[in-house]
């Protein structure tokens, strides 16, 4: 039987730009995933009322690098404006950048990923590595529930 699940793994192109407002940790790779990411995002979130102007605070974003050795994680909001920046979290401009994004939810990432990363290669676009650009997952908030919707946004030309 096939447990029932949120993820809707609908695709579409997006060109989106962000200013975000958070936390990271570098950990070895993969070694170190999914758990530093958990808590990461768990310590953030006991944090998230230093962040005044915070856009939602029921939307985690969490851009990242890797390279299969380490792996660089944010647990970030999204702010209209860059301007207090509590102790110990950084800021930073995601700028317009065209993404490949895939909904799906945070008991589906693996899945999504796959999935997003067959459907770029169908679609005849190519991944853009970090030219100007992070990959981004994107956590719709929500306490009551087990699982929550998510996106995963992957940069392309």
């Amino acid at each position: 039987m096939q447990q029932k699940t949120i993820a809707a793994f609908e695709y579409e192109v997006v060109q989106k730009e962000y200013m975000l407002v958070g936390q990271s940790v570098s950990v070895n790779f993969p070694d170190a995933f999914p758990d530093a990411a958990i808590k990461l995002q768990k310590e953030f979130l006991q944090r998230a009322d230093e962040i005044h102007n915070a856009k939602n605070k029921k939307i985690l974003f969490s851009p990242y690098m890797c390279n299969d050795i380490i792996a660089t994680y944010f647990a970030c909001f999204e702010v209209d404006v860059i301007d207090l920046v509590p102790d110990g979290m950084i800021s930073f401009k995601l700028p317009m950048t065209r993404y490949a994004k895939i909904s799906c939810s945070n008991k589906t990432m693996s899945e999504g990923y796959e999935a997003i990363f067959a459907w770029i290669r169908k679609n005849g676009h190519k991944q853009k590595w970090f030219d100007h650009s992070f990959p981004v997952e994107i956590y719709y908030l929500d306490e009551k529930a087990g699982e929550e919707a998510a996106d995963i946004m992957i940069p392309i030309y």
